[in-house]
């Protein structure tokens, strides 16, 4: 791996970028917001708490008062929620020009989404993939647009079982091994999107990133608050800043020699932490006949075609 050292001041001018944060309130999602915005992109801030998101988005604006935020709700576990976030988003703007699927949970007890769903592969798999196909109109009519998912060195460990893709009535359900596979499923998505724009020679393209180790509210659930709020100081030595942690997916956003169909992740030792560099997903993760599967699940049980 080279270490070129990118961070946010490679950036050039954003303006006249619109562009979707999905978990946009808190943590890296956070810091994407902040940083695109600093740089002149509208950045719309998909939140599922409106109160949080109108919290984070007045913190941005005191440090930056001409920062082009824009809130709107989104809840990634409910598909009525994300086909009403997709319908408002197209009537109000008239391009989108990058959508970065970054919210997700992580090592949650079994429960399922509002349409059934096991929690973590509702949310962060079929939730971005549902709200990515109902925006694929906006997506196609914006040359050169780009759709980022949030993935993790958590994928590494990931096994996919086709037979009890959503632990039903909780067979077998482990959070950790939940998140690995909704995790995996952020990649296998991202190569096939990737062979979708390529077939139908659409102007677009699909990438993913992923955080490292990194302090956000999601460590909170793996540990639980008790446990973090003691563990906190020694957490903090060992977990990247949400600020560092965000520029992976930040560099498949915006970088102009980034290609379709790329992973980045942090150059440093297990890719744990340091700057974003081009990574390489487990040979696992890009079987295309698991990818494609997985794709096929994903329109029937959320009712999303591209």
């Amino acid at each position: 791996m080279t270490h070129n050292n990118w961070t946010s001041d490679k950036i050039l001018i954003l303006n006249g970028l619109t562009i979707i944060v999905t978990g946009g309130n808190s943590g890296i999602g956070n810091e994407l917001v902040r940083i695109l915005s600093d740089k002149g992109a509208r950045v719309i801030m998909a939140s599922r708490s409106l109160v949080k998101a109108e919290q984070a988005k007045n913190k941005i604006l005191k440090n930056n008062p001409e920062a082009d935020v824009h809130i709107m709700e989104l809840d990634l576990a409910d598909l009525s929620s994300i086909k009403k976030f997709a319908t408002q988003f197209q009537k109000e703007y008239k391009r989108l020009d990058v959508l970065v699927n970054n919210a997700g949970i992580m090592n949650v007890p079994y429960t399922l989404t509002k349409d059934g769903f096991e929690m973590q592969m509702g949310t962060n798999h079929f939730g971005s993939f549902a709200l990515t196909g109902l925006l694929m109109n906006v997506l196609e009519k914006s040359p050169g647009s780009r759709i980022v998912n949030t993935s993790s060195i958590a994928h590494k460990k990931a096994v996919i079982d086709f037979d009890n893709l959503l632990y039903s009535n909780g067979k077998d359900y482990n959070g950790m091994a939940a998140y690995r596979r909704s995790k995996l499923a952020n990649l296998y998505f991202t190569f096939e999107l990737q062979r979708y724009f390529q077939s139908k020679n659409i102007n677009s393209i699909a990438l993913a990133g992923h955080p490292g180790v990194t302090e956000s509210n999601i460590a909170r659930h793996m540990l639980g608050p008790f446990i973090f709020k003691i563990l906190k100081p020694l957490i903090q030595v060992v977990l990247q800043k949400a600020s560092v942690g965000a520029l992976p997916t930040l560099r498949a956003a915006i970088d102009p020699d980034v290609k379709g169909g790329q992973y980045y992740g942090p150059d440093g030792k297990s890719e744990w932490r340091g700057y974003p560099v081009l990574v390489e997903p487990t040979d696992y993760a890009k079987n295309e006949e698991n990818a494609r599967k997985l794709w096929e699940m994903s329109e029937e049980l959320t009712g999303v075609r591209f």
